[in-house]
């Protein structure tokens, strides 16, 4: 595998009341190209800062992101914009994500003509392979988002995220609001995703559970730092670090899986 993204010394704080709040406090990490690293840790660390960071929808205050071998913080504008089909994203809340008055074409609709992927002639057809390959029969194309269950706009969601054909997905609590069957239904389809097109992950959780079952590597991120990265199973079974160990103990049932 290739290195995909790498992130050195990446820092960003808050002003709030007065004081100045690190959200992030030199952060450094790597993800390869069909990898999923797990970045977890408790409300607060710093986890969600980071992925907008990545995704350049916040800027850092200092620090350097490379991504597909581009510097990512030198790129604006237009080449931000095709930079931006490469590296996609899918958030917690599946109906913020969306507008709701929406359809579901429209919204399949947006990124394949933004981003060129296919003509009009073409998008329909394309709009209805997206959404079989996530699990949703073509006929939902014409239903309205907001008629849809949370298991299936998250369904949707993934479907726009995977429309660019991007190497790289950020998910932020993407199934933590699921209920715990919807919510392995969609890591399958996950998994089944990134077999087929050699997507990489960065999957953001509190959940250590839900990280260890999808995830190659693990980081975690403790009052905006890395304090701990390593193997999945290495990092759940021998924790080094505090925020791990507390981590762990809120799932005690880990400690007796198999590895």
């Amino acid at each position: 595998m290739s290195e995909l993204l790498k992130v050195e010394a990446l820092s960003k704080a808050y002003r709030t009341a007065g004081r100045q709040i690190a959200a992030l406090d030199n952060v450094s990490l790597a993800l390869e190209a069909g990898e999923t690293l797990g970045l977890v840790g408790a409300s607060g660390s710093g986890k969600s800062t980071l992925s907008r960071v990545l995704l350049r929808l916040l800027e850092p205050d200092s620090g350097t992101i490379r991504f597909a071998g581009q510097d990512w913080r030198a790129l604006g504008g237009a080449d931000l914009r095709r930079g931006r089909a490469h590296m996609q994203m899918v958030f917690q809340d599946t109906l913020g994500a969306f507008n709701p008055l929406a359809s579901v074409a429209s919204v399949l609709d947006d990124p394949l003509r933004i981003h060129g992927i296919a003509d009009r002639m073409q998008r329909p057809a394309e709009i209805a392979a997206l959404l079989e390959r996530v699990g949703l029969p073509s006929a939902f194309a014409g239903r309205p988002v907001r008629t849809l269950s949370g298991g299936q706009r998250q369904r949707v969601a993934i479907a726009r995220a995977i429309a660019t054909r991007p190497s790289l997905l950020v998910l932020d609590e993407a199934v933590s609001a699921l209920d715990v069957t919807i919510r392995g239904r969609i890591l399958e389809l996950l998994v089944e995703l990134q077999r087929e097109r050699g997507l990489a992950y960065l999957f953001i959780s509190h959940d250590l559970a839900v990280i260890r079952a999808i995830s190659h590597r693990i980081a975690v991120m403790d009052a905006g730092s890395i304090v701990e990265e390593g193997r999945a199973a290495d990092v759940v079974t021998a924790p080094q670090s505090e925020a791990a160990r507390r981590l762990i103990a809120a799932v005690p049932r880990l400690m007796t899986e198999p590895v």
